[in-house]
């Protein structure tokens, strides 16, 4: 009996915690509402098992391969920020010129603040298609929280081709819905003049 009144009366506690925390958040700006966990109950840090090594940090075999991991990683992070660019130079300034915010700051804006959004398939359409440059495929799709829900978004990019769908498109796009089906999430989809829910 005394064990169930013990866990009644922490049971409200977190609750009491739960509720001066969300009213912390809502004061703190955005950069401060979320952070990282940093400590870790007894009971759980000791079910962790220590996974041993024998890599040697100091030994030129470590030493060259962490050189070409980071090449590589250096290759990787130039060809993600050319993708996230979009369209040529020329077609984002026609359509900023416009007043027409370009798709990947019209989802960061859509998105709640604070909150991050989990893209989906930068990579299709590169070097796919001879001679045509279609980054993330001419559409982004991920995942976001939007008014505190998770939603499925997709944005066509405009500044690719005038939005022109290529095959590879219309799979990615596709296999969005297909996501948001199975996991049962909202889905939010903007193109150009057109915004809607489904």
């Amino acid at each position: 009996m005394a064990s169930l009144r013990a866990s009644r009366g922490m049971l409200a506690i977190s609750l009491c915690l739960a509720k001066v925390h969300s009213k912390l958040r809502l004061q703190l700006p955005c950069s401060a509402s979320r952070g990282i966990a940093t400590y870790t109950q007894p009971h759980q840090a000791n079910a962790i098992s220590v996974l041993s090594t024998a890599v040697d940090p100091s030994s030129a075999e470590f030493q060259e391969n962490a050189k070409q991991m980071g090449e590589v990683m250096a290759r990787l992070e130039a060809l993600t920020q050319k993708i996230r660019q979009g369209g040529p130079l020329k077609a984002r300034e026609k359509h900023i010129a416009r007043k027409k915010m370009l798709p990947r700051d019209r989802v960061t804006a859509l998105i709640d603040p604070g909150t991050s959004f989990l893209e989906l398939s930068p990579f299709a359409g590169h070097e796919l298609y001879e001679g045509e440059d279609v980054p993330a495929g001419g559409i982004i799709t991920g995942v976001g929280v939007v008014e505190g829900v998770t939603c499925m978004i997709v944005a066509n990019d405009s500044t690719v081709k005038g939005g022109t769908y290529y095959p590879i498109t219309v799979k990615k796009h596709l296999r969005a819905q297909a996501i948001a089906e199975e996991n049962k999430l909202p889905y939010v989809l903007y193109k150009e003049n057109l915004f809607s829910w489904n």
